[in-house]
């Protein structure tokens, strides 16, 4: 789980109730530049000292203080600070600005064993490059960010980010919100297996291809169904043809009316999706994870309405291109071609407790036929 810290050192008469909302919501630290701020903070957090680069000479004492990060350029560096104070442990912190900061951030990150860095620009590069170096190290790497909105920015850098993000909140909720961002989790989702009752041509119709930004897995697709409480598990093109190329980020999902999950608790039609929104991954176990929407192809095609039903009695519909290359995943992730399917065949879908109103889920009187 990535950390959350927060930066106090600005908050003036805000710094109590900011530290109140961050214990509240458990962040991992809060960051002072005075010893007296830290005193009374419990021991669910750690208590930082970061003096700041206008005060050259460090406090007398650290007080509560469980980490003092220094800068190594003002203060000197954390190693021989730590030899100078036995007991207590030293990070470094650094603002990158240029390349000599760069690669001073990068040595700290190797050498130290916590890092919090600040980047001035508006690029992910230098962060790219500081992780990169510190691949084989083991110190703790924390990034300052202006607004929660920049964390999944940060958290999404070669693929796994820093260890965690300092905020300075300018008012009360802002913590909660990068907390809220740090946490989002994409849930797995029960699956259920489908028995297929009946397969028909249904004419023509436009569907609609969902070509993603992302790889997907041979056994991951999306959910798509013709009602809100039923969908089918529809899979990627990552699986060979003998007459195209793969398109391993494409699902030829269904017809435009269809339902589809944009996340666990919300649906979308197939026909609102855009270019740089968002729709669920789904995989054959259940594990899920939001992709965003890089283009969507709606052409007029031949569709088959497939019927299937659930232990239940809850029953499906799902209706997709008539083509042998559109794919609907089964049990323990067989990949099933939609116009060899039979009735008895055994597919898989997931079956959302409630019915839906432009997307949100609710409790009333629904009936979709």
């Amino acid at each position: 789980m990535k950390q959350c810290w927060l930066d106090i050192r600005a908050a003036n008469g805000l710094k109590s109730a900011l530290c109140q909302e961050a214990i509240h919501r458990g962040f991992d630290a809060i960051v002072a530049a005075d010893p007296a701020d830290l005193a009374g903070l419990p021991p669910t957090v750690t208590r930082v000292l970061l003096p700041g680069r206008d005060s050259p000479e460090l406090p007398d004492g650290f007080g509560d203080a469980d980490l003092v990060v220094v800068d190594p350029a003002v203060h000197g560096e954390p190693a021989h600070l730590a030899q100078r104070h036995p007991g207590t442990r030293f990070g470094g912190y650094v603002e990158v600005t240029d390349a000599d900061t760069l690669a001073a951030a990068c040595a700290s990150v190797v050498r130290d064993p916590c890092t919090v860095l600040r980047f001035t620009d508006p690029t992910n590069i230098p962060l790219e490059i500081v992780l990169a170096a510190a691949a084989d190290a083991h110190g703790l790497i924390i990034t300052a960010v202006e607004r929660a909105d920049e964390a999944p920015v940060h958290l999404g850098v070669l693929e796994h980010g820093p260890d965690g993000l300092m905020l300075a909140p300018g008012a009360p909720g802002e913590a909660g919100r990068l907390k809220d961002a740090v946490e989002r989790r994409s849930p797995d989702l029960e699956l259920t297996e489908l028995t297929v009752t009946a397969v028909t041509h249904a004419g023509m119709g436009e569907r609609a291809c969902i070509d993603t930004c992302t790889y997907l897995a041979k056994d991951e697709g999306i959910l798509v169904g013709s009602r809100s409480r039923g969908l089918v598990l529809c899979v990627s093109e990552t699986h060979p043809l003998p007459y195209m190329p793969t398109r391993p980020f494409r699902v030829n999902a269904g017809a435009i009316m269809s339902y589809t999950l944009a996340d666990a608790e919300h649906t979308r039609y197939l026909s609102e999706l855009r270019a740089g929104g968002i729709v669920l991954a789904v995989g054959a176990d259940g594990r899920t994870r939001p992709a965003v929407v890089g283009r969507v192809k709606i052409e007029t095609r031949p569709l088959l309405s497939i019927d299937a039903v659930a232990e239940t009695g809850e029953r499906v519909n799902v209706i997709v291109q008539d083509d042998w290359h559109v794919r609907i995943l089964g049990p323990g992730g067989a990949v099933l071609n939609s116009t060899a399917l039979r009735p008895g065949d055994r597919i898989l879908g997931h079956l959302p407790q409630r019915d839906r109103h432009v997307g949100y889920p609710i409790d009333e009187l629904c009936y979709e036929q």
